[in-house]
């Protein structure tokens, strides 16, 4: 009778966690959140994450890196936690090396998100001692890259990991939308006061593709006149004597960074 009663329970166990679970177990195929919770308690920093919010701009559009969940098909900021050996700054650059394979990555820590239950919920399925599932504090941190430097890299919970436009996001799991959409404001701030362009642009530019980065970022049309004016007054532009040549038209002017007075002019100019 016990036996009977045992078999019944383990029946109703494993039908129970292959109808909630999003990777059924077979014979060959191990859980890759259960074995990945197993490591991440040896390893790492309990209730701190990152989340990142990587930008990038290309055919006029700034664009931002997400990731696809295998198993349910929801997108999801790349990010990651912290081990125990290594800063929060040296585990976002970590974790931006492994989805993009880019070094030269302009970084800004823009805000931390602590609410309760922010992510316990998606994991609601899985046992309470499951890593994932834990109370974390994530610390925030915006990525302004060049486009053209980026290998996007899927990691071992994603079937895609891939550039999508900011005027057309899919939507995010846990609060990964909030933590977006606060990057992209602060972003938009920060672009009133300091020059944003040296991460996200090639070495050597237009006029106009600097424009519209600005208009991409800002999401609205500026005068070009204007523009000219307030960008020359940061000093930080380097006009080439050669223009681009290739066009049908007048051949634009080329311009590139004066490296040492952008970076200068990012410890507080002004509009």
């Amino acid at each position: 009778m016990l036996h009977i009663e045992a078999m019944i329970n383990y029946f109703y166990y494993i039908s129970k966690y292959l109808l909630l679970n999003p990777y059924p177990i077979n014979s060959n195929m191990v859980n890759p959140i259960l074995e990945s919770s197993k490591k991440l308690w040896a390893t790492c920093i309990p209730h701190l994450s990152v989340d990142n919010v990587v930008f990038g701009f290309h055919d006029t559009q700034l664009k931002v890196l997400l990731l696809q969940i295998a198993a349910d098909k929801q997108w999801i900021l790349p990010g990651g936690y912290v081990q125990k050996h290594e800063s929060v700054d040296d585990a976002v650059k970590r974790v931006l090396k492994e989805r993009t394979g880019a070094d030269d990555i302009f970084l800004h820590q823009f805000a931390t998100f602590g609410d309760i239950n922010r992510s316990e919920a998606y994991f609601k399925d899985y046992p309470d001692d499951l890593w994932h599932k834990q109370r974390f504090i994530s610390t925030s941190y915006y990525a302004l890259v060049d486009y053209t430097k980026v290998t996007p890299v899927k990691d071992e919970f994603s079937s895609k990991c891939e550039w999508i436009p900011v005027d057309d996001l899919p939507k995010l799991v846990m609060d990964h939308g909030q933590i977006l959409k606060k990057a992209l404001e602060v972003l938009r701030e920060q672009l009133i006061y300091k020059p944003i362009g040296y991460n996200l642009l090639p070495e050597e530019f237009t006029m106009t593709e600097l424009q519209n980065l600005y208009e991409a970022i800002l999401g609205v049309k500026l005068n070009r006149g204007n523009f000219y004016r307030k960008i020359m007054k940061y000093d930080i532009l380097i006009k080439l004597d050669a223009p681009r040549r290739g066009g049908a038209h007048k051949a634009p002017y080329l311009y590139k960074f004066d490296v040492s007075k952008y970076h200068q002019s990012l410890k507080g100019y002004s509009w």
